[in-house]
């Protein structure tokens, strides 16, 4: 059996009595550490689970099972296995994935939920329902300066939506993205596209407001304001994610308040 158990946004005592129990009985407890970052060490894990944690990384849980190089599903065959995953185990494409692999090689899977930051997010104070869709800013690379997120909130906006952007971490080199390089990014975006004539506005300017989020879930530190403001701000430890919203409802221009 492989269990997908979520720890949720915080720290060890953020996993659901179920995920406990579950965890307890289990042969082998992994940890998928490369999507995300806990508020605690794995060793606060191990405490409280009383259990040994492998730290799974791309390859182990990505890797191709057909081959044997999937260590985790090789296991599930004939042992109960936890993959423990930080927030919900649904919120990633890689785990549906392990589903449909699951499926196809006769081994039975089970999902324990728990908090992600697609629904953390609420405490902001804006409307969960007028979010459009998601976006991710991954680091710029010599060779790979994606424009996506700028586009999908330039959708959003237009649709009167409001964009979530989960920012590019890197546990395993222990780089993370902040606010601040987030909001970089998008005005670089904007100043070039508008240098080469393809906006004459930018949907992204030092005078969008926007929300920049850190540890969300755990000590919830949220910033309201325009984009050259929050540039100034220190926003600490990780994880960030940034919000731009569309046009907003005077209860969530009330809610936002609290954060300016």
């Amino acid at each position: 059996m492989l269990y997908l158990i979520g720890l949720g946004l915080g720290d060890e005592k953020d996993i659901t009595l179920k995920g406990l129990e579950i965890i307890k009985k289990c042969d082998l407890i992994y940890l998928e550490n490369y999507t995300s970052k806990l508020q605690c060490s794995v060793k606060e894990l191990e405490k409280l689970y009383e259990k040994k944690i492998i730290l799974a990384n791309r390859e182990d849980v990505e890797g191709d099972d057909e081959k044997g190089k999937n260590q985790i599903l090789k296991s599930a065959k004939t042992k109960d296995v936890a993959l423990l995953v930080i927030g919900d185990p649904m919120s990633a494409t890689t785990h549906v994935d392990l589903l449909l692999r699951c499926k196809k090689l006769g081994i039975k899977i089970e999902v324990i939920h728990n908090a992600s930051i697609i629904n953390a997010v609420g405490i902001v104070g804006l409307e969960l329902y007028k979010y459009g869709k998601t976006t991710s800013i991954p680091f710029p690379e010599k060779n790979f300066q994606p424009e996506t997120a700028y586009d999908v909130i330039k959708m959003n906006k237009k649709n009167g939506l409001h964009t979530l952007c989960l920012l590019d971490l890197r546990p395993l080199e222990n780089k993370f993205m902040s606010v601040n390089d987030a909001i970089k990014i998008l005005l670089d975006i904007g100043e070039k596209r508008k240098a080469k004539g393809t906006e004459k506005t930018p949907i992204f300017t030092k005078n969008t407001f926007c929300i920049g989020c850190a540890r969300i879930g755990s000590d919830n530190l949220i910033k309201a304001g325009k984009a050259e403001k929050l540039l100034k701000e220190n926003f600490g430890a990780p994880s960030h994610c940034l919000i731009v919203p569309a046009k907003m409802h005077f209860v969530e221009e009330d809610a936002l308040k609290m954060w300016k």
